[in-house]
This record gives structure tokens, sequence and C-alpha cells, in this order.
């Protein structure tokens, strides 16, 4: 069985005690593939040594994450550019734009949302969207940018059916990942009325847990409850679940 992690910070000081011993029991599981989301300046370093450790298995992402575009984020966005002018990056991720901790910072959030779907343009990338008590703030700007060059993933959607539908719209799939196990998650209530081909595994380890992990550190191992969930939700084998699912990610990944 071949399963993809789409989103999942490998680098996390979280995973400091057992890193390789982590990956290895999501190997062991046959998640071959982890996709990577970059969140500032000062995780790159841990993010390219990432992949030098497995460069089979590791595929990373550059960007600023919303929750981390502060005073200086002009300075963090020419990293992001001089880095995807430097060598292959499989998506500009993870960006969006988070209203859940602080609201002040809100018009530089969407300058460097903005500013970061034109780089994934320029480079013909995937953008990997985080979205956190910002549906309208987050639709308004890809409306705005909306086009056959515009394409990604929703991660870590938490929406209604009709915010999944309208983000589909825009060309992205939806990052379905530990949400979807918990009683009151809620999408899990819509998910089989949306076609399998617009969904992506994701764990976004070491957080949100699936059941019966909640509330613990999450591990890309975790993948194989998400999958679970969605074969018992579409009433399809896992086995099903994980070859649709990844054809998924390598469509939006291009690999």
């Amino acid at each position: 069985m071949n399963l993809t992690d789409t989103h999942t910070h490998l680098y996390s000081e979280a995973f400091d005690e057992d890193r390789d011993l982590m990956i290895r029991r999501a190997l062991d599981l046959g998640i071959a593939r982890f996709f990577v989301p970059a969140i500032d300046s000062t995780y790159t370093q841990s993010m390219l040594d990432l992949e030098a450790a497995y460069p089979e298995n590791v595929f990373l992402m550059m960007g600023l994450h919303p929750t981390h575009v502060k005073e200086n984020f002009e300075v963090e966005l020419i990293h992001v550019e001089e880095m995807l002018a430097q060598r292959r990056f499989y998506a500009v991720g993870e960006i969006g734009i988070d209203l859940y901790w602080d609201k002040s910072l809100l018009k530089e959030q969407q300058v460097a949302f903005k500013y970061q779907i034109g780089l994934a343009k320029q480079y013909g990338l995937p953008i990997v969207i985080h979205c956190r008590d910002a549906f309208n703030e987050v639709f308004e700007v890809l409306e705005s940018e909306k086009g056959a060059d515009l394409y990604g993933i929703f991660h870590c959607f938490t929406g209604t059916n009709e915010q999944a539908q309208r983000a589909i719209s825009y060309n992205m799939k939806l990052g379905v990942g530990g949400v979807v196990t918990f009683k009151n998650g809620k999408i899990d209530q819509f998910l089989d009325q949306i076609d399998l081909r617009h969904i992506v595994l994701e764990t976004d380890s070491p957080y949100l847990a699936p059941a019966p992990h909640r509330g613990k550190r999450n591990e890309s191992s975790y993948l194989v409850r998400v999958q679970e969930k969605l074969a018992e939700l579409y009433q399809m084998s896992p086995e099903d679940i994980a070859t649709v699912t990844t054809e998924n990610s390598k469509a939006v990944f291009k690999i």
C-alpha cells in the first residue's frame, strides 16, 4: 500500500528526540512520501537537512506561514523568493490567512498571501493554503487570483460543504486530516458527498492527532487512522482510498 502525507512538519522540535524512529514507523506502514511545508526562514536549514537524510521520501515546500507574518514580513518574503530561485520546491506553502490568534496584521497577511500566490504562478507551482477563522478573507484573495494557473491544496479543511465546493471551484484539493475523526469535527457529516478525486490525506503532525490519539503528539504514521475513516465514510477499501488520494497528490505536486 502506498500512502502520501501531504502535510507534515517533520522538522518540528516535537520530534527532536525520536525523529528517525517516527519516520521509520510511517515508512513501515507504506507512507512513502512526506510533503513538508515551510513556516519561516528559521526552519529552512532543518528542512534541507531532512530532505538530505530522506531524499526519496521528503518533498519540500517554501513559503511564509500566516501566523509568522510579522512587522518584518517583507524580509521573510525575500527569503522565500530567493529560495524558490535557487532550487526546486514542490509547492508554495503553507500560506494564507489566520485570524484565530491575532487580527491586527490582517492587511499584512493579505499582502503576503497575494505575493506568494504570485510566486507560485511564476514558478508554475501549487499553493498550500492555511486558513483559520478566515474563510471569507481567504476566498476574497482566491477570487481575485483565480485562473488556470491557480491550483493547490486547501490544507486542514474544516469548513462546511458549501465552503468545500467553493474551495474546489478554485482548483483546490481538500487536505483531510485528523479532524475527520473527531466527534465534533463536522466534516465527516458531508465529506462522502464530495468526489474523492478532490481529496488528499494529511496529518499536519505534530498537530491535530486523529482519534484515538487526539490531544497527543501527532505523527505521520497516524495517517492510517485518517485513511480508515475515509474508507468508512466512502464505503471503499482502505487500499482504494490510498490509491486514489495518492494519485491526487501526485497530480497536484507534479511528481
